[in-house]
């Protein structure tokens, strides 16, 4: 069966990968909620994070900057 071609795949314009993506956020606070549990250690009930500062897109491949597709790569996430 031949594969489908996707028009809207990030690629990365330098080494054309498009499977390996990271973020690096500036000024994050995080929270983090826990129960204990009856033998005294913890679970995460709940853990939360946000981004104060800059957050740039990076290609998981070569490293490159990729800011400029941060937004479309956020509408992405599902």
């Amino acid at each position: 069966m031949p594969q489908r071609k996707v028009g809207n795949l990030l690629r990365c314009p330098h080494c054309g990968n498009e499977r390996s993506f990271f973020e690096i956020a500036d000024d994050i606070i995080t929270t983090t909620h826990y129960v204990q549990n009856p033998d005294g250690s913890f679970t995460i009930e709940e853990k939360t994070t946000q981004a104060l500062g800059d957050v740039k897109l990076f290609c998981g491949n070569c490293e490159e900057d990729l800011t400029a597709f941060h937004q479309r790569f956020t509408e992405m996430i599902f």
